[in-house]
Parts: C-alpha cells; structure tokens; sequence
C-alpha cells in the first residue's frame, strides 16, 4: 500500500487532514508532517523526512503539501533520502489527502493518485 504524507506550515491543519484522512480510510499509511518541532508554523526537513520514514514500504510514498517552503523543503528530503518511489503530489492537502489515502487503502498504484487527486481538485462543493 501506497503511504502518505500531509505536510503543512501548520501542525494542526497537518494533523486534522491526517485525522479526516483516516475517518475515511482507517487502514491507510498516512502521517503528518507539520509545522517545526517546537509547535510554531513553519516547515520541518526532520519532520517530513521521519514521516516519510514512518509510512515507507516498497509501494511508494506520495505527498501533499500546502504551499512555498512546504513543496520546497519536501523536494530537498525527497533527493537527500533517494527512493525512486517517493514523490510529491500537486493537489488540494485536505481533499488530496482523503482522496490519496482512500484510493491508496483500495491498492491503487502510485503512479495513478495523481489523476485521482485531480479529480479531487476538480469536485465542485457546490452547485452554482
């Protein structure tokens, strides 16, 4: 099964997606990487990359994150720990999240939660 990681600036927005996460898909890899280690917003390198650690198997490993240093520092663990199969997603963190550990739950292949977590993106919420 394919891991994920929620990173965020935010500790709380981090967990709470993880937390929605698996209300939906209780057997999913998933963890959170957010905000530094004393609490405070801010992305963590040691975070990111002992969440990635923590839901890493031979499936893959793909992340979300929210925005600017989020996406930058996950590049720079990404490259520093050299797994082919661990890569980044480009989507909404919190319905990206549910929809990646949804669909990475059912056995989906790594390499088509991207197009999952489009559609995601996609959804309207409401009918205007």
């Amino acid at each position: 099964m394919v891991g994920i990681v929620v990173v965020s600036h935010s500790q709380c927005l981090a967990e709470g997606a993880v937390e929605l996460a698996k209300l939906m898909a209780g057997n999913a890899r998933i963890a959170a990487a957010g905000g530094l280690e004393d609490g405070t917003p801010g992305t963590s390198f040691e975070k990111i990359m002992t969440a990635i650690e923590s839901v890493y198997s031979e499936d893959g490993v793909a992340v979300l994150m929210d925005m600017g240093s989020a996406v930058m520092t996950t590049e720079m663990v990404i490259e520093s720990l050299g797994y082919d199969n661990v890569f980044m997603l480009d989507g909404p963190v919190v319905e990206g999240a549910i929809v990646a550990a949804l669909e990475a739950s059912l056995g989906t292949p790594a390499e088509e939660l991207q197009s999952k977590v489009d559609e995601a993106r996609a959804a309207k919420k409401l009918d205007l």
